[in-house]
């Protein structure tokens, strides 16, 4: 009697544990895109908590707000873009990230306007 000593594994096992793989993988994937843009949305509304802070110490030391923020003042996170406008009293600072692949992409804050939404971060 002659016996076959076999070891490893047959292709129809290896195929199924590709499939598996393959399964999570699909489900698993989307789901680290998300984060990933929820976190490009953070730096959003972290830079402009930022430009909010950098605009009270500018309005701190001249009793006025300021349109161009230099960037000894202020320095965005790589990939945001800001934009600011207003007048002495009052301003509307907007950050927007264009990788981001879901809405929102953008963030705005209007201080010194003296509406119920004044100093709240609304995104869009």
């Amino acid at each position: 009697m002659l016996v076959k000593n076999r070891k490893g594994f047959t292709l129809i096992e290896l195929l199924i544990v590709v499939v598996i793989i393959g399964i999570l993988a699909a489900i698993a994937i989307p789901k680290f895109a998300a984060t990933k843009d929820k976190a490009k949305l953070a730096s959003v509304k972290t830079d402009l908590r930022n430009m909010m802070t950098a605009q009270e110490a500018y309005f701190s030391d001249f009793a006025t707000y300021t349109g161009s923020l230099s960037s000894q003042i202020f320095q965005q996170s790589s990939g945001n873009t800001f934009t600011v406008s207003g007048t002495t009293q009052s301003f509307t600072a907007t950050v927007t990230n264009a990788s981001i692949t879901t809405n929102p992409k953008q963030c705005t804050v209007t201080v010194g306007s003296g509406t119920t939404t004044d100093g709240q971060i609304t995104c869009s």
